[in-house]
């Protein structure tokens, strides 16, 4: 791994940290959406309907209830990971491949303020 001397500036930083926190902020406000609908037990049933179309529903209900799921365990990833680079910030090493050790291009950054992989070891990996 090769090793780099440059760094973002500190206004750099403060800015990378602005979009950080920014989509910190949205995507919790959605996790906390897709929570409210899976733990959602709204009166939306068909208790007085054919018990054929109570199937359907039910299967579709699950079906829902599960894709929730899912999208909410990526949410908190996401979430995690633009913590991890709140973190990387403050250590120092914010922006820095893990594994070239070369500065990732701002552009790419500013689009994915999470990422520790330049496009070059991107990739690579493919």
């Amino acid at each position: 791994m090769t090793k780099t001397t440059s760094k973002f500036t500190d206004a750099d930083l403060a800015e990378f940290k602005e979009i950080i926190t920014a989509k910190i902020a949205h995507a919790q406000e959605d996790l906390d959406l897709l929570k409210r609908a899976f733990k959602n037990d709204s009166d939306n049933r068909t208790e007085d309907t054919s018990p054929t179309f109570k199937t359907f529903e039910a299967g579709s209900e699950t079906m829902s209830k599960e894709a929730n799921v899912q999208l909410a365990i990526r949410q908190e990833k996401f979430i995690r990971d633009l913590n991890n680079a709140l973190l990387r910030i403050k250590n120092g090493t914010y922006g820095i491949c893990r594994v070239t050790g070369k500065l990732i291009q701002k552009e790419r950054l500013k689009l994915v303020p999470h990422a520790t992989l330049s496009i070059e070891a991107k990739k690579s990996q493919k």
